[in-house]
């Protein structure tokens, strides 16, 4: 089915809900490496998702309530999300399609609240995953 395809300056929305973990999320800003252009913006392709990073996001958990810090990224695309057919400079475009899946990795761990005197206890997951989606501002070139 054909959608929309992404272009430099769309954006990644991530969800705030990433397991066990609550983040609060920044969006993420994609920027194109394909052979064309759509309104004089380069076009994504397969790939560019990965050069998405948002540094500096909060996150706590039940358990951690006391908010650490990580970074988002996209980890991998859905099916929908990469063109079967078209491609640019050899490269399958990116669609807006449905959800990616998300990683949130800790950079400073949030804190469990001591039981009584002493030091509050670091939460030692390392990651968390969960999902976003694109937004786009082509609203005329599509996909497939």
């Amino acid at each position: 089915m054909a959608d929309y395809i992404l272009t430099t300056g769309d954006m990644a929305m991530f969800k705030p809900s990433f397991g066990a973990a609550t983040v609060v999320p920044l969006p993420g800003t994609l920027s194109g490496s394909g052979k064309g252009s759509i309104g004089g913006k380069t076009i994504c392709v397969e790939g560019d998702e990965g050069n998405v990073t948002v540094p500096g996001c909060m996150y706590q958990t039940p358990q951690y309530s006391i908010p650490g810090v990580g970074t988002l990224s996209i980890d991998s695309l859905a099916s929908d999300q990469k063109a079967q057919k078209t491609s640019s400079g050899g490269k399958k475009v990116l669609l807006k399609g449905g959800d990616f899946n998300a990683k949130f990795e800790v950079s400073s761990p949030a804190m469990q609240p001591p039981p009584g005197p002493g030091s509050p206890i670091p939460d030692s997951t390392p990651s968390y995953s969960g999902n976003g989606s694109f937004v786009t501002t082509n609203v005329r070139a599509k996909g497939s």
